[in-house]
């Protein structure tokens, strides 16, 4: 089955295999260069928590060799062509992509379809990787203000999948055994649950062709559906503080919002473009330009299929803690009362379009589109239609979300010397 779409003067095509793995592409003929990814619908929060961090770890050990191809020739052939290759893990899905000329294509797809359907997880890469992973575990908990979001995460949803570490800890990736990895490579990486995409200057059919080729896993015939909606549990408003000898304190400060299918969703990104999207934003101007607090300040949304969270980060002195924390809630509490101006309004909606439209200026971002569209939302709405959702958010709905969100109780980590 093979669906066609315009959007902007390109043309966005989608086919689905019999074995229900979906091919979306976009032609941009305009440009030299190809993006090609494999979206795997399997994240962190699909794991058990003895399992915690399998996703990642598998990731890490799919561009370790398969039955035609040693680690080296994988990132040599790419690399051989001026192309690059990569890949990451997230909470709801795991990626890996390639970008190359568009002469280059038919190599990227070889490679990239064999690393997902054919690695081999020697034994030996497994405990190499291990120890590459635990590395990166103990990065991380040297990265303060990547760490403390973590530390956030865990305060809203506890022991929940969403509030444990996508990497895992040291106490679940040590035991994990190969056989454990490989179980849930071949119970998860299902042909149903993965999304192909590519985008720029290519032909439909030939991809289709060419992953029909080499992207031969096992098959249920349906696409799967839309992750289900669910109730995800979160804990009592907490206040977490780890103690380190930093030089800043990292805080942040916020509650439980909406998910990503919530209608809302365009009103939500309005409303953190006008309180700490930008330069412009209430807490940057209170914050940092008014009283030179901190650095950085900053709002931000995650959503999911069924949750949300919407925060505020800021890095300060540790003795600035109370004064930038007092800040902050007089700030969420103003426009939870007071709301929005039509000026704040206007400005939101021109940052949400213009960091929209401005990010699928290259092949790397219009593929990912395509496959967060069809992963996440069951469709690649035309950008013309996304545009005109965040032009027909109204100041009263941007008001009545601040109400709703930022009247919320709050939860707070805080990582430093405090």
């Amino acid at each position: 089955m093979t669906l066609n779409k315009t959007d902007g003067g390109s043309t966005v095509r989608r086919t689905v295999l019999p074995s229900g793995l979906r091919v979306l592409t976009e032609a941009i003929p305009s440009t030299r260069s190809v993006s090609f990814g494999i979206w795997v619908g399997i994240g962190s929060r699909d794991e058990t928590p003895e399992l915690g961090g399998v996703s990642h770890f598998l990731e890490h050990l799919l561009f370790k060799g398969t039955e035609r191809r040693t680690a080296l020739d994988i990132s040599a052939q790419i690399e051989a062509v001026g192309g690059e290759t990569n890949a990451f893990t997230t909470k709801e899905y795991t990626c890996y992509y390639a970008r190359v000329l568009d002469e280059d294509l038919p190599l990227a797809i070889d490679v990239m379809c064999d690393i997902v359907a054919h690695s081999v997880l020697d034994p030996a890469d497994v405990e190499t990787e291990r120890g590459v992973i635990l590395e990166e575990i103990a990065m991380h908990d040297d990265e303060p203000g990547d760490e403390v979001h973590d530390v956030f995460a865990e305060a809203i949803y506890g022991t929940h999948p969403l509030g444990r570490l996508i990497s895992g800890t040291e106490e679940t990736i040590a035991p994990m055994s190969r056989a454990q990895i490989e179980s849930f490579y071949k119970t998860e990486y299902l042909a149903p649950s993965i999304v192909v995409a590519a985008a720029g200057n290519l032909d439909h059919d030939l991809v289709v062709d060419l992953v029909r080729r080499n992207l031969d896993l096992v098959g249920g015939g349906t696409p799967t559906p839309l992750r289900p909606v669910v109730a995800v549990p979160t804990r009592a408003p907490d206040t977490v503080v780890r103690g380190k000898d930093t030089e800043q304190a990292h805080l942040v400060l916020g509650c439980p919002a909406i998910g990503r299918l919530d209608e809302r969703r365009f009103a939500l990104g309005v409303l953190n473009n006008v309180l700490g999207g930008g330069m412009s934003s209430r807490l940057f101007q209170e914050i940092r330009e008014k009283r030179g607090l901190a650095y950085s300040v900053y709002s931000y949304s995650s959503q999911y299929a069924d949750t949300g969270l919407f925060a505020v980060y800021a890095g300060c002195a540790p003795g600035k803690v109370e004064e930038v924390l007092e800040l902050t809630r007089a700030e969420l509490a103003a426009a939870a009362t007071k709301g929005f101006t039509e000026a704040e309004l206007a400005r939101g909606k021109g940052m949400s379009k213009g960091s929209f439209v401005l990010g699928l200026e290259d092949t790397g971002s219009r593929m990912s589109r395509l496959a967060k569209g069809e992963l996440l939302y069951g469709d690649v709405l035309p950008v013309d239609e996304l545009l005109a959702q965040v032009d027909a958010v109204t100041l009263d709905e941007v008001n009545a979300l601040a109400t709703d969100l930022l009247t919320r109780p709050t939860s707070l980590a805080v990582i430093g010397p405090v």
